[in-house]
């Protein structure tokens, strides 16, 4: 059996654009797929550390209990498909219940580069993204040996603000989504 579990962002769920894609996409290549729901979080989270901490938490907590029948053993292949806060969260899981998952991460922010130890992924990032700045994503990115896919002028959500671009964007993104996971191999 192949797993993909999708790790939603605050205020980004798993219907937007880049989870919704991607799920679809592993799904088609033969995934079956799990999404985690986080409760709410509190409003004003970016620049408050405290807030962010708890958010993590919380959310890590929620995970633990919605994962908490899942037989990862049995799988071949575990997919962990993941957008911003959901980064650490997918990380931190992989980390604590020592599992060899492949990866999709989207738009992670600082803190969860502490927890992806020996995990193989691709990242995703825009050079506008204010919730890391792009020279300290690439050089995270270097230490831990992940690829990089960069948007240019792409905010958080990896859009631009125009409609066309953001498309064709979003196409480059599912290609590189889709070959990723089409050679799982390399994860398992």
């Amino acid at each position: 059996m192949k797993i993909a579990v999708v790790f939603p962002g605050i205020g980004y769920h798993a219907d937007k654009p880049l989870l919704y894609y991607s799920k679809k996409t592993a799904k088609c290549l033969g995934y079956e797929i799990l999404e985690v729901q986080y409760g709410d979080f509190p409003s004003g989270v970016k620049g408050d550390r405290k807030k962010m901490q708890t958010c993590f938490l919380a959310a890590l907590a929620q995970t633990e209990e919605i994962l908490k029948g899942v037989d990862f053993t049995s799988c071949e292949e575990i997919l962990f498909i993941s957008k911003s806060i959901g980064t650490t969260v997918a990380a931190a899981y992989a980390q604590t219940h020592h599992l060899k998952t492949g990866n999709l991460y989207f738009t992670p922010i600082a803190d969860s580069f502490q927890f992806m130890k020996n995990r193989s992924g691709i990242v995703f990032h825009g050079t506008a993204d204010p919730w890391i700045e792009t020279k300290v994503l690439l050089d995270a990115c270097e230490k831990k040996d992940l690829p990089v896919f960069v948007t240019e002028n792409a905010n958080h959500s990896l859009e631009t603000g125009d409609v066309k671009t953001d498309l064709r964007n979003l196409q480059l993104i599912m290609d590189k989504t889709e070959e990723y996971i089409g050679n799982g191999r390399t994860f398992r």
